[in-house]
């Protein structure tokens, strides 16, 4: 409840407790539609399964040796007792390196050698920090041009470092909209200028506007400043963020091997994103150049690399793959193609043709694994578009990926999270901000960033 307490805190409404089952409740007495729970017309699903024994899987020698899997976190905290309304956000992107041949040697172990494991996963992580709502990078700014600004300091300063890739955010940020190998020299920045809306080729440098002479960042073609207000936590926006850092560092490591190692590594390895091969809000149109990006890599790759995919945890495809599973609609090793049947039932949309074509970069399908687990991957195919208004590339002879990436999926299945998998576990592990004493450290942390520490200083003296 609003009111303040005489210790600083918030009044804790009476029998807090019982507010879950309360509502539960009354929901229980509402009649309303949930898609995941209404498996209707099974018939019509059961012709869209495709069994295992479809794909071709690859011989031993063909089998993918390694997966590099990225997953990001953010959170947001309240920084100073008496100022609610300050807060300062964190995030972060980790990518961790599986040895799947070392993880094949210990399925055969009676017990696992915790070195033997160490050894078969390497990590890295980028962190990055800046105030959200209720502080500025300085005075005299709104909330939105102080998080432009903020964001375009981070991606100059901040690099992805590993092995031999030493390239800043704002390198990868124009790799991106360029190829591989030729980033692009300058970005489409629409100006943020209210009435301005000029669109302007920025730079790395930074621009100003022909229109309204407002100086332009390159970081603004991210348009994440569109989504922050100067009430509440941002937390929307600080997720959009997280999203774009996870992109550009699966660019960054592709990118790598790409140019390393094209025909050694690349075509051995998987990169799994955490979550689906698309990009939601206002940064949506990095979902074109992703596409492009990798189906470019791909022209000048051998076979079929580069293998690219993502692994929903979470939503309503997920929720609708383990009711099938629990029905036993789905059987081990069985895929379920995701046509606009069944987004229509899944989404309850009457626009099932049009589902994707502006954020997913990736196609949906849902896999049963052979030991029973039930993911939810989304493939990127090499030519075309996997959703569009004419309702994409669904058969899964348009991912020629698809076979191996479910062989990887199949082979590292991990029990440390409810169909997990052990690349993306690994990833998380890294990502994840602790609880507790972790985000008591955050915010010292971001008490010394804004220099709050040295005015509560003060503030003391002054008191003596």
């Amino acid at each position: 409840m609003p009111y303040e307490t005489v210790a600083g805190t918030h009044e804790i409404a009476s029998r807090l407790s019982h507010s879950t089952a309360a509502v539960r409740a009354i929901a229980d007495q509402r009649t309303f539609h949930v898609p995941a729970e209404a498996l209707r017309d099974l018939d019509k699903v059961s012709k869209r399964i495709r069994p295992r024994t479809h794909f071709a899987s690859p011989s031993s020698e063909a089998k993918l040796a390694s997966a590099i899997a990225v997953d990001g976190s953010y959170v947001v905290e309240q920084i100073r007792d008496g100022l609610p309304s300050v807060y300062y956000g964190f995030t972060q992107a980790a990518a961790a390196y599986v040895d799947l041949g070392i993880m094949e040697t210990q399925r055969a172990e009676r017990f696992v050698d915790p070195y033997e494991i160490n050894r078969a996963v390497n990590s890295a992580l980028v962190t990055l920090d800046l105030p959200v709502a209720g502080a500025y990078t300085r005075e005299g700014v709104d909330i939105a041009t102080s998080w432009r600004e903020a964001i375009d300091q981070l991606f100059r300063l901040k690099k992805i470092e590993v092995n031999r890739l030493n390239q800043t955010l704002l390198d990868l940020l124009f790799l991106l909209h360029g190829k591989p190998g030729g980033p692009a020299a300058r970005v489409p920045v629409n100006c943020p200028t209210r009435n301005c809306k000029e669109d302007v080729p920025v730079p790395t440098a930074g621009i100003e506007c022909d229109g309204c002479g407002e100086h332009l960042y390159p970081t603004d073609v991210l348009r994440i400043h569109e989504e922050v207000g100067e009430e509440g936590t941002n937390q929307s926006a600080l997720g959009r963020l997280m999203s774009v850092v996870e992109l550009l560092v699966l660019v960054g490591l592709a990118t790598l091997l790409w140019e390393q190692s094209r025909r050694e590594i690349l075509p051995q390895t998987l990169f799994i994103v955490d979550g689906p091969l698309a990009m939601h809000g206002p940064p949506a149109k990095l979902r074109g150049r992703a596409l492009e990006y990798f189906q470019e890599m791909a022209k000048t790759s051998p076979g079929n690399a580069p293998y690219v995919c993502g692994l929903e945890k979470t939503g309503a495809m997920v929720d609708y793959a383990r009711q099938l599973a629990r029905h036993d609609v789905l059987d081990p090793g069985d895929l379920l193609v995701c046509d606009a049947d069944i987004i229509g039932r899944v989404t309850n949309t009457t626009n099932a043709l049009g589902y994707g074509k502006e954020t997913y970069w990736g196609r949906k399908f849902i896999y049963r694994t052979l030991d029973g687990r039930v993911v939810v991957p989304t493939v990127m195919p090499p030519t075309g578009s996997p959703y569009d208004t004419n309702g994409g590339l669904s058969e899964p002879e348009s991912y020629p990926t698809l076979p191996a990436i479910l062989d990887v999926i199949d082979r590292t299945g991990s029990s440390m999270y409810i169909d997990g998998i052990i690349p993306v576990a690994a990833a998380h592990g890294k990502a994840a901000f602790p609880i507790g004493v972790g985000t008591d450290v955050l915010r010292l942390v971001a008490i010394q960033r804004l220099g709050l520490d040295a005015q509560a200083g003060n503030s003391n003296t002054r008191s003596k």
